[in-house]
């Protein structure tokens, strides 16, 4: 079985500036990690390694810094690691950087699964692994919180819906997009790290993706653009208060009322 697991760099700092051109977060040179739903996702693939002796792949698009994470990713035990990286691709919406990484593992693959955290903590849309799918033309589940059983043919899923879980047959290849609670990931591993210093991270740039039309990427390919985009603000005026429950509940409805954000009842 080869597997492909999907992960993202993401700022590790609110302190982000913002390009007032394209509207787009400027990432190059900002202290950053591997996204923390991701942790989850190379856990998943790792434990079917283990269960089923599957070829890992740890696939990213991103600028050439976001090579560290893929380091981490070899680290934790992966087999093998992609750098997606090509200026073209800066300022892609969620719809382009869905197509450009579809792309990059038609590119990289086949792949037999390819698993993806819930979302990241820069963007949050929670729309990338569907549109994956979508774009490969195979089936996915989200909201997976345990695989249940697993063969080279088929996963048997245990899904978190808003009003109920419901267990599911996924036929492969297939995509799947992983809750925090699928499992505890894993601590990166010292002695991986001396392992795979030297190992290969393959790098794809747009002409070595199956369809090289710049026009399907980045801004070009975007069919959203972001009006404005700011920084949260920091700072501001703090109130500690202390009592007992009916006096801290008392003066919080008092301090709502009184800011109008509560309407007095008539």
């Amino acid at each position: 079985m080869k597997i492909a697991v999907c992960i993202k760099q993401v700022p590790g700092t609110t302190q982000v500036e913002v390009d007032p051109v394209t509207g787009t977060l400027k990432r190059d040179g900002v202290e950053s990690k591997l996204n923390p739903y991701d942790l989850y996702a190379l856990e998943t693939a790792l434990r079917l390694k283990e269960q089923l002796g599957a070829e890992i792949t740890a696939l990213t698009m991103g600028p050439p810094q976001a090579e560290e994470i893929l380091r981490e990713a070899y680290m934790m035990g992966v087999d093998d690691a992609v750098l997606v990286s090509d200026r073209k691709f800066a300022g892609a919406d969620v719809l382009a950087t869905s197509y450009a990484i579809s792309q990059a593992l038609r590119a990289a693959g086949p792949f037999d699964l390819i698993i993806c955290g819930r979302q990241t903590t820069d963007g949050d849309t929670a729309q990338v692994g569907a549109e994956l799918a979508e774009f490969l033309g195979i089936p996915h589940v989200a909201n997976v919180i345990r695989i249940e059983g697993a063969n080279r043919a088929e996963l048997i899923l245990r899904c978190d819906l808003p009003l109920e879980e419901v267990t599911l047959a996924l036929p492969l290849p297939a995509l799947i997009c992983v809750e925090k609670n699928v499992g505890e990931p894993r601590l990166p591993s010292y002695r991986l790290k001396l392992a795979t210093a030297g190992a290969e991270i393959r790098r794809l740039s747009l002409a070595d993706l199956p369809d090289s039309d710049e026009n399907h990427y980045g801004l070009n390919g975007s069919p959203t653009q972001v009006i404005r985009i700011f920084p949260p603000e920091t700072g501001g005026e703090r109130e500690i208060w202390e009592g007992s429950g009916p006096e801290l509940a008392g003066k919080l409805y008092s301090y709502l009322a009184d800011h109008k954000f509560l309407q007095q009842p008539r």
